[in-house]
């Protein structure tokens, strides 16, 4: 079942983040109250598989999903980019394209769902 969609640049970052982490299995998604808008996303390369996850291989990443922010991420896509925004850096991160979401806060960590 897949609840998210990596592009092809986010899979290819990730894989390059696992080839570093010598003990990382795969990628996982969840989210967490936080920040001033009530949720942020949590990226992470995982060392081991909690049962409950939601799992599924795309482009040959293991790819999970907490179970407990499914229905926040549900049609989410995850890609790579540069951030152009910044004056004067260009910085490379993963960005979260959601469907979901009602607002984004200023700063741009943090989120709603309607």
């Amino acid at each position: 079942m897949t609840v998210i969609t990596l592009t092809d640049a986010a899979v290819s970052h990730i894989k390059s983040m696992l080839e570093k982490k010598t003990d990382g299995i795969g990628f996982r998604l969840s989210i967490k109250k936080t920040g001033c808008s009530g949720y942020a996303y949590v990226p992470d390369i995982i060392k081991k598989i909690n049962e409950n996850d939601l799992h599924f291989t795309q482009n040959n990443l293991e790819v999970y999903v907490d179970p407990a922010c499914e229905s926040f991420v549900k049609g989410v896509i995850v890609d790579y980019v540069t951030d152009t925004e910044t004056v004067g850096l260009k910085q490379k991160r993963l960005v979260f394209i959601n469907p979901n979401e009602k607002n984004r806060c200023g700063c741009g960590e943090s989120f709603t769902i309607e």
